[in-house]
């Protein structure tokens, strides 16, 4: 039986909340919290969010959609994933995902190893609430994401 220590238990609107690139972000469970295996957060992605194109080295980045409608771009292809639908993203294949519809997405991303949330710990804006209108990206935040990227294995790509 696990040591009741060992547990991880975020109750339900708890966490760690940041902004980034006009998206929200909570920390569900930390690289700390798992020993490195792996880190989930939830996203909400307002119309038209979404990060700009990009793979990571480092490690495989998989997505849960919750509510609304996320469309993930994968090289050539596109993909439209609603409630329910699972898409995982191996190590260096390059992505990017947008909500292209009219209404606010959610989404649980699992990242294996951990470390992809102490890039948005760094990278993010703290923010007092999950429920939070993000800003839409400015070009000092664009500035900042292209600087930190590199540090957490994350290459960032031109648009398409």
């Amino acid at each position: 039986m696990p040591n009741p220590a060992d547990l991880i238990l975020s109750a339900s609107g708890k966490g760690p909340v940041f902004t980034a690139v006009g998206d929200v972000y909570r920390l569900l469970a930390t690289g700390e919290q798992t020993a490195g295996a792996y880190a989930l957060l939830e996203t909400r992605v307002l119309p038209g969010g979404g990060p700009p194109p990009h793979l990571h080295r480092r490690e495989e980045e998989s997505f849960y959609v919750l509510a609304g409608e996320i469309s993930f771009f994968l090289t050539d292809h596109k993909i439209t994933a609603k409630p329910g639908a699972f898409v995982q993203m191996p190590r260096n294949t390059p992505h990017a995902f947008k909500n292209e519809g009219a209404t606010e997405a959610r989404m649980l991303i699992i990242v294996t190893p951990a470390g992809f949330e102490d890039f948005i710990s760094e990278f993010g804006t703290p923010a007092d609430s999950f429920d939070v209108t993000p800003q839409p990206p400015s070009e000092a935040e664009i500035a900042k994401l292209l600087a930190i990227a590199p540090k957490y294995g994350i290459e960032m790509l031109p648009p398409k």
